[in-house]
């Protein structure tokens, strides 16, 4: 069992400056390295306040001087928004800027609105994900490759920027049973969202997946299985309402845009309700938001029921602000951690501090 921080980075109130999103995005890194924090995921989106970081693997390489042991993780590539050529150069690039610190994770994506603005076909993205894989095995196992596919050609090609060890570890998101038998095929890592916001639906998406790996022949035992979550460590009742009613919000933004009801007003996108939306006090009782004896316990639940490898937590949301996520970071590598163990047994390094290298 290992934490990750997870940085959307969008926002909330209109005219946000973009540079202090980023910074506050660096600083969470950073706080996290030194809490023990074993990687930092960074997300894609493009064309709202939902987030506003295009590029992960551009996140990934800021930080990579801004560091010096935590995994730098895209959450996620949306591969078929790329060109491929392109995309294995970066991938070897940023792997080269971290010093094989990166960890690759992968989607297929699932908002129309970015699909239709790229001028590229939903419909054909989980087949593209899947053809890049394949050139990905390929750029890095000699020194050239060629590749005719249903979606890419390419000659014969030699990607410059090489990871010394291969491919790096691939992650894929989604709850998508075409491409959780890929992972299941190739032995790679899966991940679900914060909708699966109680440790009974986070039990359901994992049975989920283990069929689709005892549907490729693999035993489920292996897989490794991890989950999204928003988390606030506060005493401050005042503070976990309005750290819920954010994440609400960005819950909403997203359900809008993945079902093509988004709206603008400007440009920000217009908050609405989805169908089957829990009320914040359902909220409070299932997600990570609370005094740290709560959070502990949430999260001794979900272990229980779902037996996760990894969470992505993402402490800053919607537009809470940065010295909470800072607070809450720290509050939960020294309160929530210790009190896990105590439920579930020893972690992985969470709570050390960071090595210090010249």
């Amino acid at each position: 069992m290992e934490f990750g921080l997870f940085c959307l980075m969008g926002y909330r109130e209109p005219g946000t400056a973009t540079a202090a999103i980023y910074d506050a995005a660096v600083a969470q890194v950073q706080a996290a390295e030194e809490a023990g924090f074993a990687t930092a995921w960074f997300a894609e989106h493009h064309f709202s306040n939902y987030c506003v970081c295009p590029s992960p693997l551009m996140m990934v390489a800021r930080c990579a001087g801004e560091t010096q042991r935590i995994r730098l993780a895209s959450g996620v590539v949306i591969a078929p928004l790329y060109n491929p050529a392109r995309l294995l150069s970066e991938i070897g690039m940023a792997d080269a800027l971290t010093h094989g610190r990166l960890v690759l994770g992968l989607g297929s994506g699932y908002q129309p609105y970015e699909f239709e603005r790229f001028a590229e076909p939903l419909d054909d993205s989980v087949a593209k994900l899947v053809e890049f894989m394949d050139m990905l095995d390929a750029a890095f196992a000699g020194d050239c490759f060629t590749h005719a596919g249903p979606h890419y050609v390419l000659p014969e090609t030699h990607i410059a920027p090489r990871p010394p060890q291969g491919v790096p570890d691939i992650w894929i998101a989604g709850d998508n049973p075409a491409l959780h038998r890929v992972a299941a095929r190739r032995g790679h890592a899966v991940m679900v969202t914060p909708r699966h916001y109680s440790a009974a639906l986070l039990a359901a998406a994992r049975a989920r997946i283990a069929e689709s790996w005892r549907a490729e022949g693999r035993d489920p035992q292996g897989m490794r299985f991890a989950a999204l979550r928003p988390c606030c460590v506060t005493d401050d009742s005042d503070e976990a309402d309005a750290f819920l009613e954010q994440t609400r919000f960005q819950i909403r933004l997203s359900q809008s845009l993945r079902f093509r009801e988004q709206a603008l007003a400007g440009a920000m996108l217009v908050e609405k309700p989805w169908a089957g939306e829990p009320t914040l006090a359902e909220m409070a009782r299932h997600m990570l938001v609370g005094p740290a004896a709560h959070v502990a316990a949430r999260l001794a639940e979900e272990i229980r029921a779902a037996d996760p490898c990894h969470y992505l937590l993402q402490f800053q949301v919607g537009g809470s602000r940065t010295p909470q996520a800072l607070r809450s970071i720290a509050r939960f590598a020294g309160e929530v951690v210790p009190l896990l163990e105590r439920m579930v047994g020893p972690l992985a390094g969470i709570g050390q501090r960071a090595p210090v290298t010249a």
